[in-house]
């Protein structure tokens, strides 16, 4: 898969993940690489999550709405009830969010997010993992290093439950494991090699 100019950087959270996240994102700069979120939560929860995160943080955030584009200094977190996928227009990338049955028991999925980046990102595309229980992300993550993306999984010291990550690193999907206030160091260091 050609090169874009943009890299983007897909997210995945589940217990632990709210404050972990705010952690991540208050230490991102505002040129940061264009983000997407999935953090297990309930419907309605998620406008407020982003607006609160937004309030806090360098970088745009916002509850993604279906056809947003991803964009450097962006944040779009996935919303509750609603699976939200990465796709490709030419050079672009937007969100597509549909609704679709539980995935790895979950909706949003992690593993949706994660496989459409492997699918329709590949090499351009940085995959993290972090803190939360069961192994959703653990299958998509392994695809998206298979395609090419560089994958972080959160460390289990600063984990309030390494499930997640355990899973992911045990499937061989990831390239490294980061402690939680590096997480936004990797991310950069990434787009500056990219």
């Amino acid at each position: 898969m050609a090169k874009t100019t943009e890299m983007v950087v897909c997210v995945g959270a589940s217990t632990g993940g709210t404050e972990a996240l705010r952690e991540m994102l208050e230490k991102l700069p505002p040129n940061a690489p264009g983000m997407v979120i999935v953090q297990h939560m309930p419907e309605k929860f998620t406008a407020a999550f982003a607006s609160r995160l937004n309030s806090l943080c360098e970088v745009e955030v916002k509850e993604a709405a279906d056809g947003d584009p991803v964009l450097r200094g962006h944040v779009l977190i996935a919303p509750g009830g609603l699976h939200t996928m990465l796709e490709r227009r030419g050079a672009r990338y937007h969100v597509s969010v549909r609704n679709g049955p539980l995935v790895s028991r979950h909706r949003p999925s992690v593993d949706v997010l994660f496989r459409s980046a492997a699918r329709n990102a590949g090499a351009n595309a940085m995959g993290v993992i972090m803190t939360g229980m069961g192994d959703d992300g653990a299958r998509g993550m392994e695809e998206m290093h298979n395609a090419g993306a560089f994958t972080v999984a959160q460390d289990e010291a600063t984990s309030v439950v390494f499930g997640m990550p355990k899973e992911a690193i045990a499937r061989g999907g990831v390239d490294r494991i980061a402690p939680l206030d590096n997480l936004a160091r990797e991310i950069m260091a990434a787009q500056a090699r990219f």
